[in-house]
């Protein structure tokens, strides 16, 4: 199995595991409409981690298996740290590290490609980021923290990959090809 499938099992490994544990998540009100989408999560799960190294994505499935051995769900644990009902579950100096590193990528991708790309403010996707991070190992978090330190010396943006990763993989070209037919649309 070359290297580039290999990830992409990984990374299946990863989202069915996250999709039974976000379909798991209790909801005031019932089902949230997000969970009545598994594709849709998968999606945008495949997006999130199309750009981790195999490392990070090795070390992740690691967290989500000890997760599941030791009975606790990481999706109920990110949103309930999201809406501050239980405390941090991480001191790691890392956390914020990643958080802002990730919301810059975020912000300087929007900012060249302002149709294909939508902030919904920096505020709510570093909070939505950083309780996720919590849920992870000290392990992955210094994997994901160097390989975002690497794309950063290497002049890469990691957000600018996973968008165009995912207009492709919706027949929408590249990034660029997607930014401007909805630049052309607006005109």
């Amino acid at each position: 199995m070359n290297a580039e499938a290999s990830k992409e099992t990984l990374i299946e490994q990863i989202i069915e595991r996250e999709l039974a544990m976000f379909l798991a998540t209790p909801n005031e009100g019932g089902p949230s409409a997000c969970q009545t989408r598994p594709q849709s999560f998968r999606l945008m799960r495949w997006m999130n981690h199309c750009t981790h190294d195999t490392a990070t994505l090795e070390s992740y499935l690691h967290d989500l298996e000890e997760a599941e051995r030791n009975g606790r769900n990481v999706m109920i644990e990110k949103y309930a740290r999201m809406d501050d009902r239980i405390p941090p579950l991480s001191h790691n100096p890392l956390l914020d590290i990643i958080a802002e590193a990730e919301t810059a990528f975020l912000s300087e991708a929007a900012a060249s490609y302002p149709h294909a790309i939508r902030q919904n403010g920096d505020g709510a996707f570093r909070l939505y980021l950083r309780c996720e991070l919590e849920t992870l190992s000290d392990r992955t978090l210094e994997c994901y923290a160097e390989e975002l330190a690497r794309a950063r010396r290497e002049g890469r943006n990691p957000a600018v990959e996973r968008y165009d990763r995912l207009w492709k993989r919706l027949g929408e070209g590249s990034l660029a090809d997607y930014e401007n037919k909805l630049a052309a649309q607006q005109q």
